[in-house]
């Protein structure tokens, strides 16, 4: 077996994987990348842009179907979910073979090959054995498993199979209210597909606040999909041609059936024949725990993106990867650290969905004093104009200072217009700053300002 020695071994060679090893490079010492393929990672291949390449396709359409509603002739739009799905591959294969060979860079040693580890200090890679002075683990997640009785027998898709799909479903029954479940979901329905959503929480998009996931609710009942929240799923039956899921929701049994289940109840980190115990790494319900500045329970061996406990965002991971990074090649400086004042997490359904900084239950857990106001787009008049009136745009203040704490948009853009927020929070701004940034009329970033004016009001009444 040959044996080689690095500086810093990234394990992985996805968004979060990549940033460790360029920025290790950076830093002038000796990387390995160790990916055992496909090359690119989930956000290339299976994840962010294939995902918002086939959801555009889907937003046309439905504006194309919108026609008369602008004074324009009716167009009769139908979709070739096999073109779209060619426009899709098209473009990934484009941003992988611009990850391929920013892998296959001379200045970073790159294995293909899948990686265990030995020691705390050794893996093996296929055929050889590699040392590392600290090691990045950047595997990723997949389609976690679910144990609902009978699922398994009748057969399902997940997010990795339900991109390659060359002809729409009749009907498509989707499990989870979560960002993959919600974008996909609407995708279909858009394209022709009769779609249910099943819930096990009593809103969409639990980890938010409740008043987003209810107008997400609403848009998608109004283009006509079933959702269906705080259900208990009993069990899932099927016969050649359907098959269906029996669920419970508010003590009555009920069922529906659909041509194809499409299963997104989460992701589990990708740990499995990674050796972790060999190297001495504590794993915690299936995730890798990790400090503020990435380390995971042995000191050298840190953990980015869908495989630690934090947020599975891509540019979260690739903060991360950058943090991980710099702690390993500067062991003797201050340790960097990620502050998560300012995460922010965007859904590209539509209405599109965008969230920055604390929401109001955490605020509430954390006993943190909170002034907030939102304002309608159905109000807004460049909203109107534009025919995007669902949703609204919510802020979290301070009290005592007007401190912006969180932002949250629901409506046309949102996941643009956050960035404006997300930079008066950068800087500590408040409400009243808000006010005095100058917004041209007539836009949609105008909107910001009335949530803005309503807390200063509150702020003078105190």
């Amino acid at each position: 077996m040959l044996e080689r020695r690095h500086d810093v071994v990234v394990i992985g060679g996805g968004s979060a994987g990549y940033a460790a090893a360029r920025t290790v490079r950076d830093a002038g010492a000796d990387v390995a990348i160790v990916d055992q393929g496909p090359l690119g990672g989930l956000c290339i291949l299976r994840g962010c842009m294939p995902t918002k390449t086939i959801l555009r396709s889907a937003e046309v359409m439905a504006l194309m179907k919108r026609a008369p509603e602008f004074g324009l002739a009716p167009v009769t739009a139908r979709a070739d979910l096999s073109a779209i799905v060619d426009r899709k591959n098209r473009l990934v294969q484009e941003f992988a073979a611009d990850r391929i060979a920013a892998l296959r860079d001379p200045r970073f040693t790159l294995y293909e090959a899948r990686a265990e580890f030995i020691s705390p200090h050794d893996i093996c890679a296929g055929d050889v054995r590699i040392h590392g002075q600290a090691f990045v683990i950047a595997t990723g997640s997949s389609a976690c498993d679910v144990s609902i009785p009978g699922l398994e027998d009748a057969g399902y898709m997940t997010s990795d199979t339900m991109l390659d799909l060359r002809r729409p479903p009749v009907s498509l029954l989707v499990l989870g209210g979560g960002p993959v479940a919600v974008e996909i979901g609407q995708f279909f329905a858009r394209i022709g597909t009769k779609v249910t959503v099943f819930q096990r929480s009593t809103t969409l998009l639990s980890d938010m606040d409740e008043d987003i996931g209810r107008a997400l609710e609403m848009a998608f009942r109004d283009e006509g999909i079933e959702v269906l929240t705080d259900v208990s799923f009993l069990r899932v039956t099927s016969t050649p041609s359907e098959k269906t899921v029996h669920l419970a929701q508010g003590g009555v049994t009920q069922a529906r059936s659909g041509e194809i289940i499409f299963q997104a109840l989460g992701r589990r980190p990708n740990l499995r024949g990674l050796g972790l115990e060999k190297a001495g790494v504590q794993v915690v319900d299936g995730r890798l725990t990790v400090g503020p500045d990435m380390r995971t329970s042995q000191p050298h061996i840190f953990a980015v993106g869908d495989v630690n406990d934090l947020n599975p965002i891509v540019h979260l991971a690739i903060q991360q990867g950058e943090t991980a990074a710099f702690n390993a090649t500067h062991p003797n400086e201050p340790a960097r650290v990620i502050d998560h004042r300012l995460d922010a997490e965007a859904v590209f359904t539509e209405p599109q969905i965008a969230v920055a900084g604390l929401n109001e239950r955490q605020c509430r857990e954390q006993e943190i004093p909170y002034l907030t106001a939102s304002y309608p787009f159905a109000d807004h008049g460049k909203a109107m104009c534009m025919g995007t009136t669902h949703g609204f745009v919510k802020l979290l203040c301070r009290p005592d200072s007007g401190e912006l704490l969180g932002a949250h948009i629901v409506g046309p853009d949102a996941a643009e217009l956050i960035h404006e927020l997300i930079a008066v929070m950068y800087f500590h701004g408040t409400a009243q700053d808000l006010l005095r940034i100058p917004h041209y009329h007539p836009t949609l970033a105008e909107i910001v300002t009335y949530p803005a004016e309503s807390i200063v009001e509150q702020m003078s009444r105190s």
